[in-house]
């Protein structure tokens, strides 16, 4: 087993030997326990995140492994429950990674978590930071990129998360932003600088924003959409949907580098969240670069039940990051992008489902996925016209609670008995 296309052995995109070839692993039910033990198997460390969606690019040959359920405690990858040598539906865009935290070089201290604070850095045996002429937010893009934090938010001057210790270790650093790690940017020799503490440079990645809360989108695949959580005074909570919109929605994607907003759902659409309610009657203009600078209710204060938590659903871009799989379903030939035939997006072509087994319950699925409400109706015959191209599903047979229509049980990709004329379609709430 190893970690390929990252900044060191320790991070980058799961890789594993089998049959005397190296191939990678689906990140279908990939989390912080596999990577974890994949962390320890390679003498790494702790496991600091899991990325999913190629985050470290591509890998090629075969995809060996799926599925993997691993409990945390396994010394081994190959130890761990998963599908079977190469059963799997995925794509080299799924393909799973690990950060993990030995052999690490960069660190981000005196924040609120591992993801924001003043840049460190590990050279001869001793932590020295970096100073602030000349930094930016694509130097702090490559450091977010190294710590698989995300996007860089903002790049700091001035000690924002207070003065370090030690040496200063870099200065006038340059990089384009496309860097794997920052140890490869232009700058000044090691330890050469006219700078003092007060000038240490900082970084505040997606994964952690300072100042405000933090957000994320959960219940749904993918991190681009579902139910919106923000974290205050230590809690996750959840935002009602009272006078929530697009424009509320497109703060949030913007914030979390995800892209546009394609829809703004309530009624608890990806499922009803705990604990407090944070937020209600939010009134963003759409402009903010953040949901805390929209007006809102004073936090806490609501009469919303989780019945009325409020979602997101945006257009989301691999480019930024682990995302989601929006842009691999969609629904053709209606009036609108929540009614129509079902398509897919599988090794790099659209393709369409056949009807064989296609209900209410398979709608119900791509509606929820989409972000457009409840299913109406599941038509097949191709109600609104044949597609083109290959026919990638056939005999769907979803129970209704799937997150993704690609959850659900159906034949391997591509084969069928189906023409295009039995192509299945999707009429949804948010399609009328």
């Amino acid at each position: 087993v190893r970690l390929a296309g990252g900044p060191s052995r320790c991070a980058g995109r799961v890789e594993v030997q089998h049959e005397g070839r190296w191939g990678t692993v689906c990140d279908d039910d990939w989390d912080m326990l596999d990577a974890a033990v994949l962390c320890r198997e390679l003498g790494c460390g702790t496991a600091l995140s899991a990325p999913s969606g190629a985050w470290f690019g591509e890998g090629s040959g075969p995809i060996w492994l799926n599925g993997l359920r691993c409990q945390g405690t396994e010394e081994r990858l190959a130890q761990c429950r998963h599908r079977g040598w190469r059963k799997h539906v995925c794509a080299h865009e799924e393909d799973a990674s690990a950060v993990c935290s030995g052999d690490l070089v960069v660190r981000l201290a005196g924040g609120p978590g591992r993801c924001a604070g003043r840049v460190e850095l590990w050279h001869q045996g001793r932590w020295g930071t970096v100073c602030d002429d000349d930094w930016g937010l694509p130097d702090g893009t490559v450091v977010c990129r190294e710590l698989g934090c995300g996007a860089a938010l903002e790049a700091p001057r001035g000690a924002r998360f207070g003065p370090g210790t030690g040496p200063i270790w870099l200065d006038d650093v340059g990089c384009s932003g496309e860097e794997a790690a920052l140890g490869q940017c232009r700058a000044r020799p090691w330890g050469r600088n006219n700078c003092n503490h007060e000038e240490d440079a900082s970084v505040v990645c997606t994964a952690s924003p300072p100042g405000g809360p933090m957000v994320r989108l959960t219940g749904a695949e993918g991190r681009c959409a579902g139910r919106l959580e923000v974290f205050h005074e230590g809690l996750w909570g959840t935002v009602c949907d009272d006078m929530w919109g697009l424009p509320d929605a497109a703060v949030v994607c913007r914030e979390l580098g995800c892209g546009a907003p394609l829809s703004a759902p309530g009624g608890a659409l990806f499922g009803e969240g705990s604990g407090p309610i944070w937020l209600d009657n939010v009134r963003c203009r759409g402009n903010e670069s953040a949901l805390l600078q929209c007006p809102a209710a004073p936090w806490g204060v609501t009469d919303c039940q989780h019945r009325e938590d409020a979602a997101v659903v945006c257009t989301g871009t691999r480019a930024e990051g682990p995302s989601a799989r929006w842009e691999r379903l969609r629904l053709s030939g209606g009036h609108g992008r929540c009614a129509g035939r079902v398509e897919v997006l599988h090794a790099g072509r659209w393709g369409t489902v056949c009807d064989d087994g296609w209900s209410l319950a398979a709608a119900a699925v791509v509606c929820r996925e989409l972000g457009c409400g409840a299913a109406l109706e599941s038509p097949g015959r191709a109600q609104y016209g044949p597609g083109t191209g290959p026919i990638w599903l056939d005999e769907v047979n979803c129970t209704g609670t799937e997150p993704a229509l690609r959850r659900c049980p159906a034949e391997p990709w591509g084969r069928h008995n189906c023409n295009h004329h039995e192509d299945a379609s999707a009429v949804c709430q948010g399609g009328i």
